[in-house]
């Protein structure tokens, strides 16, 4: 067996160190906007799960057990080799002759649905948690449902939220790593890439590796700030 011979100065060697920079970068903005959009629609669809009807109820409960229990690669999957099928030739033709980078474009919206199924998920849970009487309290001052979620319950649940929902901000940047499933250049793309340009698989992964745990703590430590700033005293904070 041949002896591993170790060399971490392909870590910033050119091109190597551009290319763990660029997935760097793809996997922050990647992350960063399909949260934007999962954290909205999980919002929307949370909050029409609580309402009194059911006709409404119903498909946004439909929506969350649908999306969250089809496991993401198989989603990506979909979305990226079956979905396009189901569109009208010309339509398919002019999305992979004018977009850029579909690849992305399939990330964002694979991300997107499957997170804010478990989003949608923790607004349920949460606005479940507030007490009957706040509810109550709200529509009495003549608020429209409406207007009672948006100025009184969410901005109140949310803050219990926190928590729970920064650990899905952590899970979506982790799982973007299965984006490099169908090409998107992020940080386990990089460190894939890398191996096989070097042949040194051990550095590689060790740079993403340390990548994905510097992101994480960053995360940590930011929403520990906005929860510390934002809790309810003797309801979060004890």
């Amino acid at each position: 067996m041949i002896a591993y011979q170790f060399d971490w100065s392909i870590l910033w060697r050119h091109p190597y160190g551009g290319w763990i920079l660029q997935g760097l970068l793809t996997t922050v903005h990647l992350s960063l906007i399909s949260w934007v959009f999962a954290l909205t629609l999980g919002i929307i669809v949370g909050s029409l799960r609580t309402l009194p009807w059911s006709f409404i109820r119903a498909p946004a409960t439909a929506y969350v057990e649908f999306f969250r229990d089809i496991p993401l690669l198989v989603q990506l999957f979909f979305w990226y080799f079956a979905a396009p099928m189901l569109l009208p030739r010309e339509v398919m033709q002019w999305i992979y002759q004018n977009l850029g980078n579909p690849e992305y474009g399939t990330a964002v919206v694979a991300l997107s649905i499957y997170t804010s199924s478990r989003v949608a998920e923790q607004i349920r849970s949460g606005l479940q948690s507030i007490p009957k009487d706040q509810y109550s309290a709200a529509m009495a001052t003549g608020l429209s449902r409406f207007q009672m979620y948006r100025y009184v319950i969410l901005p109140y649940a949310l803050r219990i939220m926190i928590p729970p929902l920064t650990t899905e901000f952590l899970t979506i940047f982790k799982n973007s790593a299965l984006a490099m499933t169908i090409a998107v250049a992020e940080t386990t793309f990089a460190s894939m890439q890398i191996d096989a340009y070097t042949f040194h698989g051990f550095e590689a992964t060790t740079a993403a590796t340390l990548v994905y745990l510097l992101i994480s703590l960053t995360i940590s430590m930011s929403m520990r700030l906005v929860e510390s700033k934002t809790s309810i005293p003797g309801l979060i904070r004890r």
